[in-house]
């Protein structure tokens, strides 16, 4: 049988790093095929040669049998190569249909490319409506623009980086119905994911990396999730161990927080109340949009329009406090947002630890430039982060090792409340293991943690509480131990028990 993919000896080789090295792979017509790998592994490199984005220094593609070279991702769609990226590119203004058309050659007209949608959409169970506009879209719907645009190119080869990481289980499922129907229509899939249970519930064979070498091609539905770690990261992942918290005195409270939007296309807070204790960790779920990024803003100082008396930490009221007002307090946080709010792209990674981190000024404002650089490689030490060192810039990382770095420098200045976002998103299992691990020490130690995350399986296996963000409101809160998936998942689309009636937020 012909292949669909075939990648024979594939390198590539970055200042300081080989990405790539001698890396082989097949893939069938019809099969839906992982590529798992800790971060970076190469996983993102090899895709992007795959999808003409990145060049490789040596080795040759194949796609249906004879030897190709893609030199741009335009190229690839014309091939049949089409990849849907783990963040969004469309358009909040536009519609369905227009962002749409935008990412196809003109050759159709806007109420063809209209047509199509209703059709493919409707073939493939992806409910879409053509003329909503983007911003009106929950992001599960935003996700479907993206496969259905990637259909509409009739791809032989597709390629998804991260595909649930926004998802609730319903929409999960949702997919996972939908990459089955392609695959049994013939479409190849490569499937790049860092959830275990998803790659042995979907996945017909995965192609494990480490260290830009391929270390393993295994049936992961023969597999367990211990068996596939080993393969990944050469061991088994730290086994989290969690006692009953010990909780001590109201560290943060918000009392009726009231925020109109800032952007134009999020959501209003409206009556948000909640209590985080020393000693515990509450976690907050919800589908991305939902006023989540607006919360965080909001107590970590980023957004100082908090009325009086709204927000208080250790008995001050800091509803108008600046950030550095509240580290001087005890409170950090770790942003959704890596580059840009966790991060300056084109700073050091010492220099990066100066934006939160202020042990290493000394008097007069003088900077100790080795204590500094120490810092910052004893981060890259402990939390076991790829980089060119304490010197290399913060955008020369994958994006799982530098949220490795950022989660490092907050939880290492000891906080006495820490707010994190997506503590995990795009980390490797055994990262991932070791970060959930750092958090229930640093609860352990006293701290009150509050953790926004899309992960349910996360916040069950670290939370204390659990709460629901949904359309700008918060829910009550529940023990984690009387919660269930089906629960939160349906607290998620805004209807939760209250005073023994369904309130809908």
């Amino acid at each position: 049988m012909t292949h669909r993919l075939e990648l024979k000896h594939i390198s590539k080789q970055y200042p300081g790093v080989r990405a790539n090295d001698n890396i082989s792979l097949k893939v069938e017509p019809g099969e839906i095929h992982a590529v798992l790998g800790e971060n970076g592994a190469g996983k993102s490199t090899l895709m992007k040669i795959i999808f003409g984005a990145v060049k490789a220094d040596s080795g040759q593609v194949c796609f249906n049998g004879r030897p190709v070279v893609v030199r741009s991702p335009q190229e690839a769609r014309a091939l049949g190569i089409s990849m849907v990226f783990q963040h969004f590119s469309l358009f909040d203004t536009l519609t369905v249909a227009e962002n749409v058309w935008l990412g196809l050659d003109k050759q159709m007209s806007l109420a063809d490319v209209t047509a199509r949608i209703v059709d493919v959409s409707g073939d493939y169970g992806l409910e879409l409506d053509p003329a909503r506009s983007v911003h009106s879209l929950s992001v599960g719907e935003r996700q479907r623009v993206e496969i259905v645009r990637a259909l509409l190119t009739n791809p032989e080869l597709l390629i998804l980086d991260e595909p649930t990481s926004v998802l609730t289980p319903q929409a999960v499922h949702k997919l996972f119905d939908t990459l089955r129907q392609l695959a049994h229509r013939g479409c190849s899939i490569l499937y790049i994911s860092h959830k275990l249970d998803e790659i042995r519930a979907l996945c017909h064979r995965c192609t494990v990396l480490r260290s830009g070498k391929v270390t393993g091609e295994v049936d992961p539905r023969q597999e367990t999730n211990a068996s596939l770690s080993r393969l990944m990261i050469g061991t088994d992942p730290h086994e989290l161990v969690r006692s009953r918290p010990t909780l001590g005195e109201v560290a943060l409270m918000t009392r009726g927080l009231d925020l109109p939007r800032q952007d134009p296309f999020g959501v209003d807070l409206r009556d948000v109340n909640l209590t985080l204790r020393s000693g515990e960790i509450l976690g907050i779920a919800g589908v991305s949009g939902n006023g989540q990024q607006a919360l965080m803003a909001a107590l970590s100082g980023e957004d100082t329009r908090a009325a009086p008396g709204r927000i208080v930490l250790f008995e001050h009221d800091v509803s108008r406090a600046s950030p550095r007002a509240r580290r001087k307090l005890g409170l950090h946080s770790v942003p959704e947002e890596r580059l840009g709010r966790g991060a300056v792209p084109t700073m050091s990674l010492a220099d990066n630890t100066l934006l939160t981190r202020t042990d290493a000024i000394g008097p007069g404002g003088w900077l100790r430039v080795h204590g500094v650089r120490a810092m910052a490689q004893e981060l890259i030490e402990r939390y076991k982060v790829k980089s060119g060192g304490p010197q290399a810039l913060a955008r020369s990382l994958s994006g799982g090792n530098l949220q490795k770095f950022i989660m490092g420098r907050e939880i290492d200045a000891e906080p006495k409340v820490l707010l994190v976002s997506q503590p995990t998103w795009g980390v490797d299992v055994g990262a991932a293991a070791q970060i959930r691990g750092e958090l229930l020490a640093l609860r352990d130690a006293g701290c009150a943690v509050l953790v926004v995350s899309e992960e349910l399986d996360e916040l069950f296996e670290i939370s204390d509480r659990l709460m629901v963000m949904s359309q700008g409101r918060l829910s009550p809160s529940i023990d984690v131990a009387e919660a269930t998936v089906e629960l939160i998942g349906s607290w998620m689309s805004g209807l939760w028990m209250q005073e023994g009636a369904y309130v809908q937020a």
